[in-house]
């Protein structure tokens, strides 16, 4: 048991890392702690907190990052303690959605995403602020000064939402035009990074944005692809998951999201060079019985089978290919033949 922690430590380490890595940061130490609970002030222990504070002076560190969600009192308490910036797992996923949005509607989504978060974040400072007792520079004019931000944040996540309607609304209008077109939907998903991107390539043969990042996919692209000379379908390209994928984001991105709902077959694309990728598929699943997709004709596509001996699972849903190569990539076709043409549309 003490092993297979371990090895989840190891890969929640190695995923932080790398979200680190897509916003910016250069990792410089890392440091795990076991606690049964977190501490109520400060997140990790109070010794821990200190030896954490005596690396950051050692490193000249500049932002401490955690794998948690904080709340608005740890954050503050955690950034007093260490004297330098903290962010948690939710700002940090923010931060590279932030980087990566580059329509108009990503952009949106993402600010939408990120007010609701500093809201949060706002409301502590404001009740934090109240229980100072008064003073000098401290309770009135702090609450006035907080309550005008707070004001001005909900005026403009108001806005969003609305013009989020209104992409809703556009995107529907979309929808309908492919339904009355006839083509069935297929929709791909999987967590960030397991090659979805490369397989729409691999599928319409149009170029767009391939990367080895984390979340390099915001915006759902749609492309006709050809099964063979009488058949066709429309694939749309999602964001990615993640584990502990904040709520805020899957709210904000629920425009985008409900291309998934509204498909009618689900490619899910799973990273079998990834030695964790059966907890990443039951991450994506859940995912999907959020959205309401649980019931949806779906089919698992190994993918990255030229980096790896491929794994034991097999099954009726399921088709390895090598989207790089190429490899299996006629029978996935075939595979999304049958599958469409058995769903009810």
């Amino acid at each position: 048991m003490e092993n297979a922690i371990l090895v989840g430590l190891e890969e929640t380490l190695d995923e932080l890392r790398e979200l680190a890595g897509a916003a910016g940061a250069r990792v410089v130490d890392e440091v795990i702690q076991r606690r049964d609970r977190p501490d109520p002030g400060l997140f990790i222990g109070h010794g821990k907190a200190e030896e954490l504070r005596d690396d950051v002076l050692r490193l000249r560190a500049d932002l401490v990052i955690l794998d948690d969600d904080l709340s608005p009192g740890q954050m503050r308490n955690l950034e007093r303690l260490l004297e330098t910036k903290v962010v948690d797992r939710t700002g940090l996923i923010l931060d590279i959605f932030a980087r990566r949005a580059r329509t108009r509607e990503g952009k949106l989504q993402v600010e939408l995403a990120q007010l609701n978060y500093r809201l949060s974040r706002l409301a502590g400072s404001g009740d934090w602020l109240s229980r100072l007792g008064g003073g000098i520079g401290t309770r009135g004019p702090g609450e006035t000064r907080l309550e005008v931000d707070r004001r001005r944040i909900r005026s403009r996540i108001a806005k969003l939402r609305q013009d989020a309607d209104q992409v809703r609304k556009h995107r529907r209008l979309h929808r309908d035009g492919r339904r009355r077109s006839r083509l069935p939907v297929v929709a791909l998903v999987g967590y960030t990074n397991a090659g979805k991107s490369t397989l729409f390539v691999r599928l319409s043969g149009v170029s767009t944005r391939v990367s080895a990042q984390v979340f390099a996919t915001l915006d759902p692209l749609v492309r006709r692809v050809r099964l063979g000379d009488d058949s066709a379908v429309l694939i749309s390209d999602t964001v990615g998951f993640i584990r502990k994928l904040p709520h805020d984001l899957v709210d904000a991105f629920r425009a985008t999201l409900e291309e998934v709902v509204a498909s009618d077959l689900i490619l899910h694309v799973v990273d079998v060079s990834e030695p964790g990728y059966r907890e990443r598929i039951r991450v994506v699943d859940e995912v999907l019985r959020d959205l309401g997709c649980a019931d949806h004709a779906r089919l698992h596509v190994y993918n990255k089978i030229d980096r790896t001996v491929p794994p034991p699972d097999a099954g009726s849903d399921i088709v390895a290919i090598s989207a790089r190569t190429g490899q299996g990539i006629p029978e996935l076709k075939a595979r999304i033949h049958e599958s469409v043409d058995r769903v009810p549309r």
